[in-house]
């Protein structure tokens, strides 16, 4: 199956083929991810008995709902993500990246079946190394996946006036997932106190009840600086 990687830059919209070939001027990520452990690991998830939802995240309901700047939406670990459904629906332009093609391949499906494929654009990318152009989205969002370069960079990847919104397990989630690795856990006040100046806060609070474990949710505005 090959599979292709957007350029950081806000592409123009492309539909993602399973096994089409590579469209002019993007890279073939499908060689560099085969043996991906991560990419294994969520193809195996996604794959044959897997029936996503496509219910879109509430931090992005509520996102979505509130005052954005013009700009398109970047969706980090999106999986087969409702959020980039959501907000393609709302007349956004969305990249939704990750390292599954599996998952990829099923967002595109279903933006198609809702004629949406012309605002989602796909990224199958490892976000260790992937990167977003700065100050480029009008709202960021990674719901369900934890690493503290990749959060730096989405922040600056936020345009002045825009939002990013997080999710993800806190410490307190080791205690019923003692294989989970301690470096996916937020530490105390994270995400917030990892914010660079310019942010506000809006909402962080923890979510005790959540299943499997307990998560944490942000929600920080970009300032607008005075030119």
């Amino acid at each position: 199956m090959l599979s292709w990687q957007a350029p950081a830059a806000d592409p123009p919209a492309r539909r993602w083929e399973p096994g089409a070939a590579i469209l002019p001027g993007m890279r073939d990520a499908g060689q560099e991810l085969a043996g991906h452990p991560d990419a294994l690991r969520w193809n195996v998830r996604y794959g044959a008995g897997f029936a996503a939802s496509f219910a879109a995240h509430p931090l992005a309901v509520l996102a979505l709902s509130m005052r954005l700047p013009d700009g398109p939406v970047l969706d980090l670990a999106s999986g087969p993500s409702g959020s980039a459904l959501l907000a393609a629906a709302a007349g956004r332009r969305v990249t939704a990246v990750d390292v599954s093609d599996v998952a990829l391949g099923l967002l595109d499906e279903e933006a198609g079946r809702r004629g949406l494929s012309g605002l989602i654009s796909l990224v199958h990318a490892d976000l260790g190394t992937w990167r977003p152009q700065p100050a480029s989205y009008a709202l960021v969002l990674c719901t369900g996946y934890w690493d503290r370069g990749l959060f730096a960079v989405a922040a600056r990847s936020v345009a002045e006036g825009g939002l990013l919104g997080w999710e993800a397990f806190t410490a307190e989630a080791l205690r019923t997932r003692p294989g989970l690795p301690a470096e996916w856990c937020l530490g105390t006040g994270e995400p917030a106190t990892l914010l660079p100046a310019g942010f506000d806060v809006l909402i962080q609070s923890d979510l005790p009840d959540s299943q499997p474990a307990a998560r944490r949710r942000l929600l920080a505005r970009r300032r607008r600086f005075a030119a």
